[in-house]
């Protein structure tokens, strides 16, 4: 028996289950890699513009304190719940040992809509969320970030909630603030770089040309924005992009920074072009050369798998892809190249350690500076999966999660049973 449950964790226990009887974990020992240190289950209470109150859900799932403190994003969405924010905890912990960052992964969030509240509303669910969570965190334990749903502002009330509660300015305790309120230059792009950087790497090595390249992009928040307006500036043509709204096509590529300050204005894509526009279900099968869902979990089913026409997949989703899909994938990877969530999608906490660091220091980097040493760590786990991959003649996933769970599994080994 378990409190976790729901598609999205049993996604999470799948794949673990996959890596583990590829690395030969004794039975015994697999609850205690997979299975969240704690979970924290709150009610947030807020007063309404109107004058009601409204009581709302939250969660934080810490997976494991083994390498360091926890770091994890924390969402706001309708459909938030705790078996979700668990797996998500759970992958966060195999892409910080996969990159080399001295954290244990944690989630969070709120099962709520953050367009049906006012901005008071919002900063009064924000502070009452870290407030109820100070218990549980702090810069040496978990470390917070954003995630969908949730902003530079929202970190920045975060940070402040907690400060107070202190009686001293503490930067530390979350990640992605405003530069103004200690955050660091580069950390709003890192993850939507991170994306298109990999991507660029892989189409260098199959010797796909980034000028008339192709790519569909899945998800136009921070991730899929900045990925595609990326790609665009290397020379791909972003032929296809989607939202929660609805997708726009155009096969001579779209006009990606006209789009981009569009859904910065407007919040979406929303009532930017009819004649552009086509069923969101098809992006991801239009023929291209780069396939990036970058929106939410389990979006590429064996379904769509088996109708992929691209050379490329770069999640930057976390958990885009189920396993069913996974089985075809893995048969087709001569023909699709799969840049898995945990290294594709990396960029973002990889930037967020940095901001930790420069926090803890209280000594800042150049832009500069932040992506040259995020790309140098990108290049190295890329470096490491292709030839992990190579080596066992495995799938890119099953090499990338391998690697993880080896580095999260022998710390647990050296330090024994307590921690």
């Amino acid at each position: 028996m378990t409190v976790y449950s729901g598609p999205v964790f049993e996604m999470a226990v799948n794949q673990f289950g996959v890596i583990a009887d590829h690395l030969s974990i004794p039975v015994d020992e697999r609850a205690r890699l997979l299975m969240p240190k704690r979970a924290i289950t709150i009610s947030c209470p807020i007063h309404r513009d109107d004058g009601t109150t409204a009581v709302f859900e939250g969660y934080r799932v810490q997976h494991h304190l083994t390498l360091g403190p926890t770091k994890g994003g924390t969402r706001f969405a309708a459909s938030v719940d705790l078996g979700e924010v668990a797996a998500l905890a759970i992958w966060m912990s195999w892409k910080c040992a996969l990159v080399g960052l001295p954290y244990g992964g944690a989630k969070g969030g709120i099962g709520v809509d953050p367009s049906t509240l006012s901005k008071h509303e919002l900063e009064a669910l924000s502070r009452r969320y870290m407030q109820e969570m100070i218990p549980f965190v702090g810069p040496h334990t978990d470390v917070m970030a954003p995630d969908m749903g949730t902003n530079e502002q929202v970190m920045a009330w975060f940070m402040d909630t907690y400060s107070m509660y202190q009686g001293r300015t503490v930067t530390e305790i979350v990640t992605g603030k405003p530069v103004t309120a200690g955050g660091t230059l580069g950390r709003r792009e890192a993850t939507g770089r991170g994306v298109a950087y990999l991507t660029r790497r892989v189409l260098n090595d199959l010797q796909i040309a980034l000028n008339g390249a192709t790519a569909v992009v899945q998800g136009f928040g921070n991730v899929g924005s900045i990925a595609a307006l990326e790609l665009h500036n290397m020379g791909v043509k972003v032929i296809a992009v989607s939202d929660h709204t609805g997708a726009l096509h155009r096969a001579a590529g779209l006009d990606i920074p006209a789009l981009v300050e569009y859904a910065a204005l407007r919040g979406s894509l929303m009532g930017y072009s009819n004649e552009l526009a086509i069923d969101p279900q098809e992006i991801l099968m239009l023929a291209c050369d780069v396939v990036v869902p970058a929106a939410m979990e389990r979006v590429i089913d064996a379904k769509v798998a088996e109708k992929l026409r691209c050379r490329v997949v770069a999640e930057g989703a976390n958990g885009p892809t189920t396993p069913e899909a996974d089985l075809i994938l893995e048969k087709r990877q001569d023909e699709i190249f799969l840049i898995p969530d945990i290294l594709c999608n990396s960029g973002g906490v990889v930037v967020s350690y940095f901001e930790w660091v420069q926090d803890l220091q209280q000594l800042f980097w150049e832009e500069e500076e932040v992506m040259r040493r995020e790309y140098q760590i990108l290049d190295r786990a890329f470096d490491r999966m292709v030839a992990r991959a190579k080596r066992d003649k495995i799938f890119n996933r099953t090499a990338a999660m391998a690697m993880g769970v080896e580095r999260v599994r022998g710390a647990k080994d050296t330090r024994g049973l307590f921690p």
